[in-house]
């Protein structure tokens, strides 16, 4: 009799148990959402001037001396690579470039303490670290502009590179050396975008159309240091 019961009351406790609604879980983004992030914030080490200098700036030389023609009295030297090691040197310059670059999304100081850049006087050639970060505040979405820009030709190198086309390095030298340029008349003399422009007009009247302007800067074959 014992035994009946004990079985009985073990059926009747297995049915309560299948009956129950199952828990309720949490969907997988929400639990991840809850959990601190793995690698936590962001924190810079250095201004952007210094960025730029130390690690984007040495990157980008990497793709401008990867082709060029010399010429002096001696003759014309071609530069470009040639072998694999020639190569991966362009590679690395266009990883640090491209990853580099998206460290400038990090917000830090646009220049070290105390450095105002070159932005005293009544004709001063560039902005001040306050000038800079007010323009960046005023239109987030140019500065973004201008990072993704440099991205882009990062990729572009990549591409080249896993190609071997030599002739292309010269399209994207030129198209780095634009965004480049385009982002420091933004952001770091935009004066002397304005100093082109009126020397443009003044060639232009005086030369016509045979005249490039000195604001568009065509592929240069060398670099000067």
């Amino acid at each position: 009799m014992k035994t009946r019961l004990a079985f009985i009351a073990a059926a009747l406790l297995s049915a309560a148990c299948a009956t129950q609604p199952p828990a309720e879980q949490k969907p997988a983004a929400a639990a991840n959402a809850s959990q601190p992030a793995l690698l936590g914030d962001m924190k810079p080490i250095v201004s952007v001037k210094e960025l730029m200098r130390d690690m984007i700036d040495p990157a980008s030389d990497f793709v401008f001396d990867s082709i060029a023609v010399q010429t002096s009295k001696s003759g014309t030297i071609e530069h470009m690579p040639k072998t694999d090691e020639d190569w991966q040197r362009l590679r690395t310059g266009a990883v640090t470039m491209g990853e580099g670059v998206y460290l400038l999304k990090v917000p830090r100081p646009f220049a070290p303490a105390g450095d105002q850049n070159n932005s005293a006087g009544p004709d001063a050639e560039e902005l001040s670290p306050a000038q800079i970060e007010a323009k960046v505040k005023a239109d987030p979405v140019q500065w973004n502009a201008r990072i993704e820009a440099l991205r882009n030709v990062s990729l572009q190198v990549m591409q080249i590179v896993e190609k071997k086309n030599v002739q292309e390095l010269w399209d994207a030298s030129d198209n780095l050396d634009a965004a480049c340029e385009n982002c420091h008349v933004d952001y770091w003399y935009p004066n002397e975008g304005a100093l082109f422009k009126k020397l443009d007009k003044k060639l232009m009247d005086l030369y016509g159309d045979q005249m490039k302007p000195m604001g568009s800067r065509g592929p240069a074959p060398s670099r000067p240091k």
